[in-house]
């Protein structure tokens, strides 16, 4: 018994070292340093970047390098480019496990921004579905800048003729997340009820109008404030939550679709009919364990019931950047734009964003 106790002692000290190593590892921060020289001759532009993790203090508006295409590769002159929430979590390094991907200490990449619209200026040879002077929109690192390469097979679509820049920049990660997070998460289909938990932020407002041009039945949940902004874009019905617990009003809904994390997913569970799907986006802030209890403990849950639980990985495709293109020209998505900023705001606008009351998107005009 005494080696056993021995050796069962010695793993538990070796995993709890372990952990603490990770987590002390994990939650370094260094310090930002100074900006790389630019050689004389490199073509420049303005840029936003982040050299360090933190607040949007830290952001820099400075003059780099122009980037120029690849064989596969699009450059494109950007017009306008939109604020997501992945934009201050990737500035602070929070939660601390997206470190392992985004660098430990500082960012491997001091790029920022993801979407944007904007103007091809030039193409690499091997690149055949863009030309100069076409009008597109996307996703990729680096959206916070006067220009931006992306490949050509990756995150770019023709933008809509009847959207401006703004509108069309502010659709990428969002649209994307909610067309997902409905089509391919939920599973929804024509006729099934669908209730919306933050439905007048940048994923809801997309994941409202998008519901309905599936042919659902909508209900958003939001404050008093934008109830009306929700109704105008396509809810058939609107909780205000501070007036109604939507897991306690006794209704049931074939699909959640939950962005803000506040109600236990045992309490979504009764409002779910017997064989619902609960779809969870977002969750609560922090740098441990906050943002990741929803996933761990949708893991666990179930496989216990027949309702089923999922939290959702967007990805950014190029089909489904054009499935939005055609949602937005035949009118069945229009965006919905809370506030504008400069480029050089830029830390500003990420400032609102983060205080959690954004109606709709946040553009950046870059141009």
């Amino acid at each position: 018994m005494k080696l056993r106790y021995k050796i069962a002692s010695s793993i538990v000290g070796f995993l709890a070292l372990t952990i603490v190593v990770l987590a002390v590892t994990l939650s370094y921060t260094s310090d930002c340093g100074s900006q790389p020289s630019v050689t004389d001759d490199a073509a420049l532009m303005q840029a936003i970047v982040s050299r360090c993790y933190g607040s949007p203090d830290l952001l820099e508006f400075v003059a780099v390098a122009k980037p120029t295409p690849a064989d596969d590769e699009v450059l494109v002159k950007i017009r306008a480019a939109s604020v997501n929430p992945l934009d201050w979590h990737y500035m602070r390094g929070s939660p601390y496990i997206m470190r392992l991907g985004s660098g430990i200490g500082a960012p491997d990449d001091s790029s920022m921004g993801v979407d944007f619209a904007g103007t091809v200026e030039a193409v690499g040879k091997n690149v055949n579905g863009f030309k100069p002077g076409d009008e597109v929109f996307g996703g990729g690192n680096g959206a916070y800048a006067e220009y931006i390469t992306i490949r050509e097979d990756r995150g770019l679509a023709m933008k809509p003729a009847n959207m401006s820049f703004g509108q069309a920049a502010s659709v990428p990660i969002a649209g994307i997340t909610a067309l997902q997070a409905l089509r391919d998460y939920g599973k929804l289909q024509a006729g099934q009820k669908v209730l919306i938990n933050g439905a007048s932020g940048g994923v809801g407002t997309f994941a409202v109008q998008i519901a309905k041009s599936l042919g659902a039945e909508v209900t958003g949940v939001c404050s008093a404030r934008n109830s009306e902004m929700v109704r105008s874009i396509g809810a058939d019905y609107v909780i205000d939550y501070g007036k109604e617990n939507y897991t306690e009003s006794g209704k049931q809904y074939d699909l959640i679709i939950d962005m803000v994390g506040n109600h236990p997913i045992l309490a979504n569970r009764r409002a779910l009919t017997s064989r619902g799907r609960l779809v969870i986006v977002g969750g609560p802030k922090g740098d441990w364990l906050g943002p990741m209890m929803a996933p761990i403990k949708a893991l666990l849950i179930s496989p216990f019931v027949e309702q089923e639980i999922v939290m959702i990985l967007a990805r950014l495709r190029k089909d489904d950047l054009t499935t939005l293109s055609e949602l937005m020209e035949s009118g069945e998505i229009t965006p919905v734009i809370d506030r504008r900023y400069a480029l050089s705001e830029v830390a500003d606008a990420i400032r609102y964003s983060e205080e959690g009351h954004v109606r709709g998107k946040i553009v950046i005009d870059v141009q």
